[in-house]
């Protein structure tokens, strides 16, 4: 690469940084004190928790580093057995609450991620071809879809998650939960990204531009995908970010009934549950820090997708 080539590249990656700055979106974004305010929090907690390794001074997930002597040392106090200051305190297996609550979100971010990232590709994939084809494999996607809607999200996950556990070994339990949760949340909510896509397809393929396109010989899948799915993509965006906020409270709900990650790689859901169990004999703090935590990732997640959703709404500009 040349470096007048390099030089147009960074030209044009700061003329489409300006006009998106410039946007209906992006005024909507920075004279919102909400965005502005939830993007900020969810940021940093993303980052806090990708290098929560350089940022805590105790690897939880290590019982080599994990010193029982420290077991319950309230908040701001040191530890009996390594004399370490716990700024949040400790639990029962002197874990750090500070290290244990980074890399527990971390855990919970990425089943949140990928699950939804799991159920935006599978109900996009479905609704675009329901939408578009029509006819009995409408029907047959549109009512399956009816049929788990009518059930609660969590309900789905567990008859999910209890499958799989039992088609895949007990020695391979511990190692699979990271992807059998990812499935178990992403089949839960793919119906609600179907019928949406479903819809909006049915609208939009009415259109001149999908006759045109259907005019010079462009296939189905090449009109859905390059035609259709651009045109779809804001309510999908929106769906996407409200589910990863369920999703997060979701594993959370799965690991607190103790159906999720296990002791040794603890989530959000798996902290709050250890705490519960210390809630009444006044180790308050193992309860209360993971849960808001939790609480704060959760509506910062919502605060944004709210913003994202009156904000791609053209009749509320």
């Amino acid at each position: 690469m040349t470096v007048q080539s390099a030089g147009e590249i960074g030209k044009a990656r700061a003329s489409f940084l300006a006009r998106a700055w410039d946007s209906d979106v992006g005024y909507s974004f920075r004279t919102s004190p909400v965005a502005v305010a939830s993007a900020f929090v969810t940021i940093v907690i993303v980052l806090a928790t990708a290098f929560a390794g350089f940022i805590t001074p105790q690897n939880p997930f290590d019982a080599a580093t994990l010193n029982l002597m420290d077991g319950f040392t309230p908040p701001g106090e040191a530890g009996a057995g390594s004399g370490m200051i716990f700024g949040l305190g400790a639990d029962s297996q002197g874990r750090d609450m500070y290290s244990a609550i980074l890399y527990g979100s971390r855990v919970s971010l990425l089943i949140g991620i990928a699950s939804t990232m799991f159920s935006l590709v599978l109900g996009v994939s479905l609704g675009l071809i329901a939408g578009y084809v029509g006819g009995r494999t409408e029907a047959l996607a549109m009512r399956i879809a009816d049929i788990q809607l009518s059930f609660p999200a969590i309900l789905v996950a567990l008859l999910v998650f209890g499958i799989a556990r039992g088609l895949i070994h007990p020695s391979l339990h511990e190692q699979m939960t990271f992807a059998v949760m990812t499935v178990a949340i992403g089949l839960s909510n793919w119906a609600q990204y179907a019928r949406t896509v479903r819809a909006s397809t049915l609208v939009e393929k009415r259109k001149e531009y999908v006759d045109a396109a259907r005019v010079i010989g462009r296939r189905p899948f090449s009109v859905m995908v390059s035609h259709v799915l651009p045109n779809v993509a804001g309510p999908i965006l929106v769906i996407a970010t409200v589910n990863l906020a369920l999703a997060v409270l979701e594993e959370a709900t799965l690991s607190f009934l103790g159906v999720g990650m296990p002791p040794t790689q603890p989530s959000l859901g798996t902290l709050i549950r250890v705490g519960q169990q210390f809630l009444y004999s006044g180790e308050w703090w193992i309860i209360l820090f993971p849960s808001l935590a939790l609480v704060t990732i959760a509506l910062s997640i919502n605060l944004f997708g709210d913003w994202l959703r009156d904000a791609l709404n053209p009749k509320l500009r």
